[in-house]
């Protein structure tokens, strides 16, 4: 193999790990709303900081390697060394400082990003309630008595307040463009305060490894104008699909890749039975929670509108 053909796998070898960053996503280095913009903040001032050690170490390698080389005769050799208070008060106190720099950034962003912190807006915030199911993501509109599966609609500079749970394992729900990620979990309920500052359609995905049909438990979240967010709504109370005790009792079965699905008619409180219910099989929370979810009645479209 000649000289020529050694430079050429060599470069193409600097590249090789270029193409492993090729599938990554990098949705959250483009944020759209004002949650999402502070937490690339966050993330940006951590990166600098780190760096500090980081770039410094990776280009003394370099220079050490090529100072103490075989070939350099005029390098020091000094076999009895073993301390310099010059360089400990260095490699101490550097790394120090940027911990406790770090530590401050943690401390201040972990209370203003705080997820169920709400956003200030003088527009009152719309209510969703989620569900994780085994693969996909119930969405409920309870001011609107609709709900979708997969598919979410949030109305642009609005503030969003999602109330969150599982249907069984945990998950984690995560709008990368959007911001902060929150688990959810079942028999319980967490929140999450978020807002879209730009119309589109970000992707929606499960943080968490949860079982077959992870791969393909995502979702798309819409953020339309006034009017567009409006004829979404109006778009699910269209939909003949009804979710009652039985509907859900039907959608709760695990499936995979579900495709978007509109409801025009949901039982009151189903959220509430849903957090009732419980994963390790106590039979008097079970109890009340299947019997909450039976006596539920569908409210008639006159009382919907």
């Amino acid at each position: 193999m000649n000289e020529r053909t050694l430079r050429r796998l060599a470069g193409l070898a600097l590249l090789a790990p270029m193409t492993m960053l090729s599938g990554c996503s990098w949705d959250v280095l483009d944020p759209a709303g004002s949650i999402g913009v502070q937490n690339l903040s966050t993330l940006a001032w951590a990166t600098m900081f780190m760096l500090i050690v980081v770039i410094p170490v990776m280009i003394m390698i370099v220079a050490f390697a090529w100072r103490y080389r075989s070939t350099n005769l005029a390098a020091d050799y000094a076999p009895e060394w073993s301390h310099s208070t010059k360089i400990e008060i260095v490699v101490w106190t550097i790394p120090a400082l940027i911990v406790a720099t770090l530590a401050v950034i943690c401390w201040r962003t972990s209370h203003t990003l705080d997820p169920y912190r709400p956003i200030a807006s003088n527009q009152k915030a719309v209510e969703v309630e989620v569900v994780s199911m085994d693969w996909k993501w119930l969405f409920i509109y309870p001011e609107y008595g609709v709900a979708s599966v997969n598919e979410m609609a949030m109305p642009v500079g609005r503030p969003v307040h999602f109330k969150i749970t599982s249907s069984s394992v945990m998950n984690s729900f995560f709008i990368p463009q959007l911001g902060s990620q929150i688990y959810s979990m079942a028999g319980m309920q967490t929140q999450l305060n978020l807002i879209a500052d730009r119309p589109g359609t970000y992707k929606g995905i499960s943080a968490n490894f949860s079982g077959d049909g992870f791969a393909d438990m995502r979702f798309q979240a819409k953020a339309l104008d006034a009017a567009g967010f409006q004829k979404w709504i109006d778009s699910a109370k269209a939909s003949p699909a009804r979710l009652d005790a039985a509907g859900y009792a039907a959608l709760e079965k695990p499936s995979e890749a579900d495709p978007v699905r509109l409801y025009g008619m949901v039982a009151p409180k189903l959220f509430d039975a849903v957090v009732m219910q419980d994963m390790h099989g106590n039979a008097h929370k079970a109890g009340e929670a299947t019997a909450q979810m039976s006596s539920m009645q569908m409210p008639s479209p006159a009382q919907q509108d």
